[in-house]
Order: C-alpha cells, then structure tokens, then sequence
C-alpha cells in the first residue's frame, strides 16, 4: 500500500467529494435522533497544506485554495469548515465537526503511520473510535451499528485496477448488513470505459435508489490522468440530487479551469 494522502490534500477530488460529504451529514443531522458514521479509509484526520508533500504536487492551489479564493455562498457551508479547522480537514474530522452531541463516528485506516496520527486527532474524544484495519472488512465486521441511521463513507486510493468491482462488492455486503444506511463513494475518472461498466455493475447488483454525481474538469479521454471523479449515493436523503448538482457546478465554476468538455451533473442509476 503506497499511497499517501498528504500529497493529495486539498485538490479538486477533496473539494468536490467532502462538500457532498458535508451536505449529507448536515441532511442525517436535520432528524434529532442519532446517527452513526463509518469512514472506511480515513487517512490520517487532517493536512498542512504547507509541508513537503503538499508543496510538492502543489495539487491543494488549484483546489481549495482557488475556492478560498473566490467563495461561492453555495459551498460556504464547506468552506466554512474547512475556515475553523485551520489545517485542510479530512472526512473524519468534517464528520466531527458536523457531529452532535449522541453521534458515533468510527474510523478505519490501513497506514499505520495514518492511523497513529488519527489517533492522536481524537485521543480525547469518546464519540470516535480508529481501527487499523480494512475498511473494507470493517463494512462487513462492523455492521450493522447500535444506531439504526447513518453514512457509510468509502474513499478508497484506486491503487488497484480491480478497486472498482471492490467497490461494488464493499456496497452489497454494506446494504445487506445496514440496507437504509445512506452510503457514498468516491472514484477516480481518468476515461470512461471503467465507470461505464462500474456503473452498470451497480445497477445490476439488486441495489436500489442509487445516483452518482459527477464532476469533469476536460473530456474524459486521457487514461492516463485524473480528469475527472464522481460520488455514488445509495438511498439519498430528501433533496439532495438538487443541492449535489449545485454544490457540484459551484466547484467547477470555482476552479475557473476553461478546458472542453467541463461538466457537473447528477444521473439517477437505480430507481427506489
């Protein structure tokens, strides 16, 4: 396992998957009874923009900083947060923040280094538990929660050319095991071959009320780099087709990118 996300923090993929992360906690958290949250690849919790891995890709200045920049009062909320935290936030930590007071996150990360420093995120925390394990075991291990509502939130690194059927398989243990949970998931688009067959996979997997939103910087034809990357939902809650379709043309617009083939959408895979 080589991948590591400090050199990755706060690029266009960030902004785009954890203000749709943000949205969906703060629509579970509109109902008062609580909620739990499992975040299967976490990382290590949150990221100085300013340190050597992230000044080396320098990915976070067309991303989040650019977005900083120029606030779109849709993504305020987000950039909010992310404002408060200080250090660029990772989903465990958006999820924390968002959190009340009867909330449960828990928080997986293979990368021992990671998963130390997480840790040390949450040392005094009781709400949070870390686990160094795989995520994808943990969404067969540790469901189904004592809470009967909540996100399951699969952010896997794609270092494996076989991650996207991983992710299909990881959503029907996920929805046998905790069927009304909202789940998401995020995944890379490079070209589109793979998402089409990832999509159809999901669609035929006996799953239902599933969307996907996708945001694309340039035409999806270069499989050889990031163009693009999109987020499955299952069982979304009330509204939140239209409230990703806006968060996601805010962050498009917001990065100010002028290439052909730019676009923000959202398409429903599977009917309720």
């Amino acid at each position: 396992m080589n991948y590591r996300h400090a050199y990755h923090a706060g690029n266009f993929a960030d902004c785009f998957k954890h203000a749709l992360l943000v949205e969906l906690l703060d629509s579970i958290a509109r109902k008062p009874k609580p909620f739990f949250v499992l975040d299967t690849h976490a990382g290590a919790g949150r990221y100085d923009l300013d340190d050597e891995a992230a000044r080396r890709t320098a990915e976070a200045n067309s991303g989040i900083f650019r977005l900083l920049e120029r606030p779109s009062p849709i993504l305020e909320r987000y950039l909010g947060l992310v404002r408060n935290i200080g250090l660029y936030p990772g989903s465990p930590v958006l999820t924390r923040a968002v959190m009340r007071h009867g909330d449960r996150l828990v928080c997986c990360e293979l990368q021992g280094d990671d998963a130390a420093t997480l840790r040390g995120v949450f040392r005094h925390d009781p709400r949070v538990e870390v686990h160094e394990r795989s995520g994808w075991e943990a969404l067969n291990a540790l469901l189904p929660p004592r809470e009967k509502r909540g996100l399951l939130f699969v952010d896997p690194p794609f270092e494996a050319t076989e991650e996207f059927s991983t992710l299909v398989d990881g959503f029907r243990c996920a929805h046998a095991r905790f069927g009304h949970a909202v789940s998401a998931g995020w995944y890379p688009i490079k070209h589109m071959a793979p998402v089409r067959r990832f999509h159809a996979e999901l669609a035929s997997s006996g799953i239902r009320d599933v969307v996907t939103v996708e945001l694309h910087l340039r035409e999806p034809t270069n499989a050889g780099r990031l163009n693009g990357c999109g987020l499955i939902v299952i069982n979304p809650p009330y509204q939140f087709e239209d409230q990703a379709l806006s968060i996601a043309t805010a962050i498009l617009e917001g990065l100010g990118d002028d290439e052909a083939g730019k676009a923000a959408f959202v398409a429903r895979l599977v009917d309720e």
